[in-house]
């Protein structure tokens, strides 16, 4: 049987997530105590019928004790030779989460007379410690709108085959920010810009009059090839230590040209040995 747990501070996406999971087949449970999934687990898989996809939603709602017996509950299912199981956690930045929780009024499960919004959710980030350290993958939403989510839900995870690597490249402007989900960044600033010519600074990375200038340019091909050489090395031994998703960001200054050019040629390359292969333009989106 295949379990996700989905976890995340609150507001980071866990619904999106657990309805985008449901809408390709998994029987989903929100909101599950930590200490009863073990019992759960085990009346489904008694069942002959069993759905064999379960995805549960473990949060801070949860008593503070069964969060730190979550590592333990994990470790125990993970030797179950009948469950195949990884946490996804999903996250933003704090000013995203206070804006979302402005815009909805709603109230944060952590926060009360003594803790206010912002002292909430930085204090759920350490609550949640014990299940974000288990991650298979992290999930950064800061800048991802509901479709977004639902879209790298469905793409990345639940049609992953099993033991196959996911791998996502994510181009991204230094200058907005580093991503949260990246395993490896490879900075590409010092590669010849198009935004200092007038004529290319309005077109982006997948437009041919910017493709063409950085063809042209043996520095970019030196920076792909070296890329690709290393992760040609690398992925398959992170792959046989039983990593399942890999996130690769490429950035530039501004994540419009350069970065984009990189990511989608990387991509290209990866797709032709790979199935499971994906691409983010963060600062196209």
């Amino acid at each position: 049987m295949k379990l996700i747990v989905i976890s995340g501070r609150s507001g980071s996406g866990k619904s999106t997530a657990l309805q985008a999971l449901e809408d390709v087949g998994f029987y989903c449970i929100d909101n599950l105590p930590a200490l009863l999934l073990p019992e759960l687990v085990s009346q489904i898989l008694s069942d002959k019928d069993h759905p064999g996809q379960l995805a549960v939603s473990i949060d801070a709602r949860n008593l503070q004790s069964n969060l730190k017996q979550f590592p333990a509950i994990f470790q125990q299912l993970k030797s179950n030779p009948d469950v195949d199981c990884e946490v996804i956690y999903l996250d933003s930045s704090e000013v995203t989460l206070l804006k979302r929780y402005s815009a909805t009024r709603r109230k944060h499960p952590l926060s009360d007379d003594n803790q206010g919004l912002q002292e909430a959710i930085s204090y759920e980030r350490s609550l949640l410690e014990p299940v974000a350290d288990l991650a298979a993958i992290r999930i950064d939403t800061t800048r991802l709108s509901l479709y977004e989510l639902r879209d790298s839900i469905k793409l990345r995870i639940a049609r992953r085959s099993a033991q196959e690597l996911s791998l996502q490249f994510e181009s991204f402007g230094f200058k907005h920010g580093v991503p949260l989900d990246v395993d490896f960044t490879f900075d590409v600033r010092c590669l010849p810009n198009p935004y200092w010519l007038p004529e290319l600074r309005g077109h982006t990375g997948l437009e041919q009059p910017v493709i063409e200038f950085l063809e042209q340019q043996p520095s970019v091909q030196e920076m792909q090839d070296d890329i690709v050489t290393y992760l040609a090395k690398w992925l398959p031994r992170f792959e046989h230590n039983n990593r399942s998703y890999i996130t690769i960001g490429i950035g530039c200054t501004g994540g419009q040209h350069r970065s984009v050019y990189i990511s989608e040629r990387l991509a290209g390359h990866f797709r032709t040995t790979m199935d499971n292969v994906q691409i983010r333009h963060r600062e196209l989106n």
